[in-house]
């Protein structure tokens, strides 16, 4: 075979020096994936990189989590063939740092996750979120492992609760759910990671630093960008005072218990109420996550608007980013939003029609991450939790699936978003900060909300209750 290049040549022998995978068989070509910010190789993608960056500058730790619950016990058999066929997928991977302090990490398999941790003990029913909380706080290290983690817990009531955690720098939540759908439906195709330390120091450098050289041009262009919309910031009068800036500073400060709530709702009504009021199904949940946001004392605009994020899911089919997801955000005015949605929908539709501009621009930036020293990553924590007031993360109609991680259909079900190691210091910036995801699945349309704020969870329940009697709505909330 002729190459083009010496370095064509050289990189060639330096893939070919880490040809092996966990299963020992030969490595495939990596799955691809969709959008600018797609890796060539097993390598990050440019965003996973800079939210692994964040982590290990701030010490927090964004997880996502699947809770499960059966009126009776679990198939343990099934449960194990679910945990097992989990390591084959998305989660059967770990990040492998660069040498260079300005190289990209890469992805390698992980060995198997550890057993499933079963509760000797029953306890009470009434414990199943303070259950989930302690679940979501167990250590987890997409570096050295383990990334995600199952328990399962019975209840004094007969019931029983499974909880997958996973590290947010392996998959998000639309992510997480299609590596579900795999493990329960037996999809078990390896994506071809290769083995953790398969290449020397020495060829690992070689050959990063031929990548980063290789994208040398980008990463100008990247500088130019920034210069470019930094002077036009400077010009336009900084950002708007709603969002403030979050400082997040490493220490001792007290990590706190921050509340939080599950919501299960008839779909039938929920899409009644939604047409009702001229409005959709996102359009409802994000209505109904600002109204609570106001009742729990979200930061509001002059104008007594409520800014909402909303997340955008970009995963397309074989995609293997772990956050193929982005950021577009709309003010909301609460006056007439629990009698009428136009005005809602309008501004989704607004949102998402202006997204692709910005999206555009933070593209343009992407390049810069690896070179990004640890006190510019401590920032970036500003944009992944400081704003904007309320967080939205609607999954729609999930794979029913998603709902039988034993083989059988669980009894009720919730996804969500958690930060680890959220100390006081940032509970008193961001107060009344509100993240709520949603999706649909089984009849049901599945909520769970967590508040930043000072309140007890009986508290947030109420206003939760509250909240949703201004919608003409009733829920079952634990």
């Amino acid at each position: 075979m002729r190459w083009r290049s010496p370095a064509q040549a050289l990189l060639s022998w330096l893939t070919l020096s880490s040809s092996q995978n966990c299963a020992g068989s030969p490595v495939g070509p990596p799955r691809r994936v969709s959008g600018v910010d797609a890796p060539l190789d097993h390598r990050l993608a440019l965003n996973d990189q800079a939210r692994f960056l964040a982590q290990r500058a701030t010490g927090l730790t964004p997880v996502a989590q699947w809770v499960w619950v059966y009126d009776r016990s679990v198939d343990l058999d099934g449960l194990k063939r679910f945990h097992r066929n989990l390591g084959y997928g998305l989660l059967g991977r770990r990040i492998e740092r660069s040498p260079l302090p300005f190289g990209r990490h890469r992805w390698v398999c992980s060995p198997a996750s550890a057993d499933i941790d079963i509760a000797r003990y029953a306890r009470p029913r009434a414990e199943l979120i303070g259950w989930a909380d302690e679940r979501a706080q167990l250590p987890l290290d997409p570096q050295w492992g383990p990334g995600w983690h199952v328990g399962v817990q019975p209840f004094s009531d007969g019931s029983t609760a499974v909880s997958l955690v996973a590290s947010h720098c392996l998959v998000d939540g639309a992510g997480g759910c299609l590596a579900i759908v795999d493990a329960v439906k037996g999809n078990v195709d390896s994506p071809g990671y290769p083995l953790p330390g398969s290449r020397s120091r020495a060829r690992a450098v070689v050959s990063d630093a031929l990548h980063t050289a290789r994208g040398l041009p980008a990463i100008v262009q990247a500088l130019i960008a920034a210069a470019r919309q930094s002077r036009h910031r400077s010009r336009g009068g900084g950002q708007s005072g709603r969002s403030g800036r979050l400082v997040v500073a490493r220490g001792n400060d007290d990590a706190v218990a921050v509340p939080a709530i599950a919501i299960h709702i008839d779909v039938g009504d929920w899409d009644t109420r939604a047409a009702a009021l001229g409005g959709s199904s996102n359009a409802l949940f994000t209505a109904f996550a600002a109204k609570l946001g106001e009742r729990v004392g979200c930061r509001r605009a002059n104008d007594g608007a409520i800014r909402v994020g909303m997340t955008v899911n970009d995963r397309a089919e074989g995609d293997t980013r772990a956050n193929a997801f982005s950021l577009a955000t709309i003010d909301i005015d609460l006056t007439r939003i629990t009698s009428d949605l136009s005005n809602v929908r309008a501004g989704i539709r607004r949102a998402l029609g202006t997204f692709s501009a910005v999206r555009g621009e933070q593209l343009k930036l992407l390049p810069l991450i690896a070179l990004m020293p640890e006190w510019a990553a401590r920032r970036l924590a500003h944009m992944f939790l400081a704003t904007p007031a309320v967080g939205c993360s609607y999954l729609g109609d999930v794979d029913p699936a998603v709902g039988r991680p034993d083989g059988t259909e669980a009894d009720s079900f919730f996804v969500r978003g958690v930060t680890q190691h959220v100390s006081r210091q940032i509970v008193e910036q961001v107060s009344g900060m509100t993240a709520a995801s949603a999706a649909r699945i089984g009849g049901t349309i599945c909520i769970a909300v967590t508040a930043y704020q000072s309140v007890e969870r009986r508290l947030l329940g109420e206003l939760a209750a509250a909240t949703l009697a201004e919608f003409n709505l009733t829920g079952l909330i634990v």
